[in-house]
């Protein structure tokens, strides 16, 4: 597959999966699609930490959209430098995409094994860390009666957590694969030829 292509491929995939990052890290700011329990006390860390808005989201977008810029038509077209110059500024947004994805990944994971801050016995606390640990996501039946508010938070906090760390891991090896598909296409420069279309 020609560098260009790839470029192209990974960074329309890369700018999908930050808009899902920061989405899912919207909704998880305001449980049960409410704003009722929106403010530091009700809400754990890890959703206030924007891992998905920032790391998976802003600075996985902008190797995206330097990579489908890199899939183009290069500074100088075809002869010259061919995609050499934005390939190579494509190898340094890409490595920054792979610092905030990892991010992202890990304050997902660990927002995922801690579960969510909630009201139980009039107190906002973390139920499933002091009790349970990462074993509540086998326990389903039960998640309801851990808190009392929000309404189905431990629902809410494990699938948008969930959608984190799997969105989080793509960018992951998609940010991977572009650092070397652009280092690539800055030693070898765009397989395309003068005249192919864009």
């Amino acid at each position: 597959m020609c560098t260009g292509k790839c470029a192209r491929f990974v960074g329309l995939s890369l700018i999908t999966l930050s808009l899902v990052c920061i989405m899912a890290n919207v909704l998880l700011l305001v449980p049960n699609g409410k704003t009722t329990w929106t403010n530091t006390k009700n809400l754990s860390l890890e959703v206030w930490l924007m891992s998905g808005i920032f790391g998976g989201g802003l600075l996985v977008l902008c190797p995206g959209i330097a990579a489908v810029r890199a899939g183009g038509k290069g500074c100088c077209g075809a002869g010259c430098c061919g995609n050499r110059c934005r390939m190579l500024r494509s190898v340094f947004c890409s490595a920054l995409g792979l610092v905030g994805a990892i991010y992202c990944l890990a304050v997902s994971g660990s927002g995922l094994e801690k579960g969510p801050k909630c009201l139980k016995n009039g107190a906002w606390e973390y139920p499933i860390k002091e009790t349970e640990g990462p074993s509540y996501l086998l326990n389903r039946t039960e998640w309801d009666a851990m808190c009392e508010e929000p309404p189905h938070a431990i629902l809410w906090h494990v699938t948008l957590f969930s959608l984190l760390v799997v969105a989080s891991c793509l960018e992951v090896v998609l940010c991977g694969v572009q650092v070397v598909n652009a280092a690539i296409g800055v030693l070898c420069g765009d397989c395309r030829k003068k005249g192919t279309p864009q």
